[in-house]
């Protein structure tokens, strides 16, 4: 009966220290109730003891977190309606304020936020043209949405937003032909203004290519009579220093090449009379 009675109370020893010791990880954060009620918050990591059957303790992910919100269709400033698939990265900063807020329930916190985050998609949207929201500035309004819930959530909800994303834009079906068409007449039309542009710019440089051309061609040739007037000059005073030393030689050597070239064809007939001045080195004595 005293061994049994001893081991009773060795096992309620152990079940007593049992609950009397817990284990908060790193990655993880913790309060400890009493009866419901927080006695103490934000429990570091490491091991802690309460009083059994009287404290609980609630552990929650201290990790970064992430919530995907449920697709909504917003309206851009311009009235075009997008379905926008977002999602949001936060943190548990306030052990207290979030057991408070949520009762330390992950889902009920993820169902909060998401909220906010259509919440401010729908504002910022609406604040902006289809063309800032889809490529211009999408990385500066996701950045003002998150400073704007962070002002909200620390103080509300205990926790930080670190990040808000935006997964997907697309247009809602029953739009989606119509936006299509308006972007294509768009296209089409900066396409036509573009080669409007080019021809133009293609006709004034075929002009200048054409008046360039047409001086070149006017210098060249102002610059070929030019050396064509020059060479000439030339050949006519060496000429004329040449029939000034002998004027009786050079007028034989004019009448030869004359004589060569004119009977160099033997179809060519030549009408003169015996005497003519054209014979006169063939008549003469001396050229015999």
């Amino acid at each position: 009966m005293k061994n049994f009675f001893f081991g009773a109370v060795v096992v309620l020893a152990v079940l007593i220290g049992a609950n009397s010791i817990f284990v908060v990880k790193e990655t993880e954060r913790a309060v400890l109730l009493q009866f419901g009620d927080i006695v103490r918050a934000d429990i570091p990591p490491g091991i802690h003891f309460k009083v059994p059957y009287i404290n609980t303790i609630r552990k929650f992910d201290a990790r970064v977190l992430t919530v995907d919100a449920t697709p909504q269709r917003y309206l851009t400033l311009e009235q075009k309606a997008l379905l926008v698939d977002s999602y949001a990265m936060w943190r548990i900063t306030d052990v207290l304020r979030f057991y408070t807020a949520t009762s330390g329930d992950e889902a009920r916190a993820n169902a909060l936020l998401a909220q906010r985050v259509n919440d401010g998609l729908r504002n910022k949207f609406g604040e902006r043209d289809l063309q800032e929201v889809v490529s211009g500035q999408r990385d500066a309004l996701m950045m003002e949405l998150t400073e704007e819930l962070n002002t909200y959530t620390a103080d509300e909800y205990g926790i930080e937003v670190i990040d808000v994303r935006v997964k997907r834009i697309d247009l809602p079906d029953d739009v989606r032909s119509s936006v299509y068409e308006r972007m294509t007449s768009e296209r089409q039309r900066e396409a036509q203004q573009l080669r409007s542009r080019g021809n133009e710019l293609a006709i004034g440089i075929e002009a200048d290519a054409d008046r360039q051309e047409a001086v070149l061609l006017v210098e060249a040739y102002r610059d070929a009579e030019r050396i064509r007037g020059e060479g000439d000059a030339q050949a006519a005073a060496i000429y004329s220093a040449a029939y000034t030393k002998d004027e009786e030689f050079y007028s034989f050597t004019r009448s030869l090449n004359s004589y060569r070239q004119t009977f160099s064809s033997k179809n060519d007939v030549m009408l003169l009379e015996p005497d003519s001045e054209y014979f006169r080195y063939l008549r003469s004595e001396q050229a015999r």
